[in-house]
């Protein structure tokens, strides 16, 4: 996930580049995703998706000269007056105290939550040992006391999540015609194979560039080891935070974490506001609400696989932890992704369950009359009605199409769907979450992460190969290190207690 940053004044079309703040009138540096005059317009977004009654805020702001959310970038090409600033964040405070008819059946607290399971998800039995694929090169022996096992199963889910999300790179915050139309053009669609320029006519990339970032380290022309990416910076960060506090790890960790090793400019949209929060001196659970309109975007749920490697077979347990580290930044179902995907991935990781069985572990911890199980389960049912995975895509995009392109609603249903369509094929998986659009890099890793654990081939060489068993990243004590070492030190903290 890496929204698009603040928009200049005659930018020229296609994605901006991400990761820097642009400069404002008169040199004023913008923050993106901070701005109290662009919150306002999401926030107004995120009240008309809960149910709260904003028409006199909205009213207001508008007569006020206030404009709407950006539809894709972070913030508004200049900063506002001081005297609309001041308003945006008084506006932004009646927001906030404004009744949420949805929040019984949308819950963020963890008993709250958990009262919604009709029973406490059911661990899976012990792992039985799966045979390694011939085509996969050797690699060491684990440590003494580390399953051999679920070292393999996490080597291939580390990989997994850097495939689909190497995959994604390429298109992401593009329109889903225009990922068709490039796809189409190199003969790839439906796509089974990287992204490429070649045989890709000029006009066409043109007019739907390759997300300029990326494209010079993820088209099949140019990959060479898996360049740095939040979607994979995020468990780097699960893991050291293990690593650091155990498995009784507080939110409050998470946030200390985070001042210690990630830069703020290495964060986007709920993560950027929780920055800001704990910079202010705000304390969890204020760190996910305080003037944060993207508490149910898709940030909690790229950070939640790790909670579901370090407890192979217990969902129940995965979501706990998923649920700690999440409640720093998200709220309602900004937090059911997070534990949807980390259940889901607990029972995969245990060895014997199918991808359907992992689906129905996720769906399992998520209150269920929320949006987000309404969503899961609508793109479960369409991927099963539809042969053609096109199909099962206009589907979620007319239904879910409403929402921003990095929500959680829209993107966990379609990893769900492509999950249930592929039947559990690596390759399938991965390839349809990508073709679905919308966060394209983020769902790719989360498909192909836990695609990885359920395929009895694992990650077929031909996509680990051009990854060189590398993973660049700025996570201090990580950059260069290969997926095998990082399943090693993974294995090791699932066996802690």
């Amino acid at each position: 996930m890496t929204p698009a940053p603040p928009a200049a004044p005659a930018a020229p079309a296609g994605p901006a580049p991400a990761r820097a703040p642009g400069a404002g009138r008169a040199g004023t540096v913008r923050l993106t995703w901070a701005q109290p005059e662009d919150l306002v317009g999401h926030e107004l977004r995120q009240a008309a998706q809960d149910g709260r009654d904003a028409g006199p805020v909205a009213r207001a702001w508008a007569a006020a000269g206030g404009h709407p959310a950006p539809a894709r970038a972070g913030a508004s090409p200049a900063p506002a007056p001081p005297e609309l600033r001041a308003l945006a964040v008084r506006l932004l405070d009646e927001l906030a105290a404004l009744p949420v008819p949805s929040a019984a059946a949308e819950p963020s607290s963890w008993p709250a939550i958990t009262a919604t399971w009709p029973a406490p998800p059911p661990s899976s039995a012990p792992a039985a040992t799966r045979p390694r694929p011939a085509d996969h090169p050797p690699r060491p022996e684990p440590r003494a006391g580390v399953d051999a096992d679920l070292c393999r199963r996490l080597e291939a889910a580390w990989t997994g999540r850097a495939v689909g999300c190497l995959l994604g790179k390429p298109v992401e915050k593009l329109p889903l015609h225009a990922i068709r139309a490039l796809g189409r053009a190199a003969g790839n669609w439906p796509p089974g194979d990287w992204f490429t320029g070649r045989g890709v006519p000029a006009e066409l990339l043109a007019a739907h560039p390759w997300n300029r970032r990326s494209a010079a380290t993820s088209l099949a022309e140019n990959i060479d080891g898996m360049p740095e990416d939040d979607d994979l910076n995020y468990p780097l960060l699960g893991l050291r935070l293990l690593q650091r506090h155990g498995k009784g790890f507080t939110t409050a960790d998470v946030g200390r974490l985070w001042l210690d090793e990630l830069p703020a400019g290495r964060t986007f949209t709920a993560e950027r506001l929780a920055y800001r929060n704990l910079l202010q001196g705000l304390e969890p659970p204020a760190t996910a609400t305080h003037h944060n309109p993207f508490r149910e975007w898709i940030g909690a749920l790229i950070r939640a696989d790790v909670h579901g490697w370090t407890h192979p077979g217990d969902p129940a347990a995965a979501a706990a932890q998923a649920y700690r580290d999440a409640a720093l930044t998200h709220t309602g179902n900004g937090l059911y992704a997070a534990l949807f995907t980390a259940a889901a991935i607990a029972e995969a990781a245990g060895g014997r369950a199918d991808v359907h069985s992992a689906l129905r572990a996720g769906l399992a911890v998520v209150p269920p009359r929320s949006r987000l199980a309404e969503a899961v389960r609508h793109a479960v049912g369409a991927a099963r009605r539809h042969a053609d995975f096109d199909r099962v895509v206009d589907d979620l995009h007319e239904r879910y199409g409403h929402y921003h392109w990095v929500h959680a609603i829209p993107n966990t249903a379609l990893i769900a769907a492509a999950l249930t369509h592929a039947d559990g094929d690596f390759t399938r998986s991965v390839c349809r979450a990508v073709s679905g659009g919308w966060d394209t890099d983020s769902n790719g890793a989360t498909a192909g992460s836990l695609a990885a654990l359920v395929d009895p081939e694992g990650v077929p060489h031909r996509w680990s190969a051009p990854l060189k068993n590398r993973l660049a990243t700025t996570v201090p004590g990580f950059d260069g290190i290969g997926f095998d070492a990082l399943a090693q030190l993974t294995a090791q903290e699932a066996a802690r207690p």
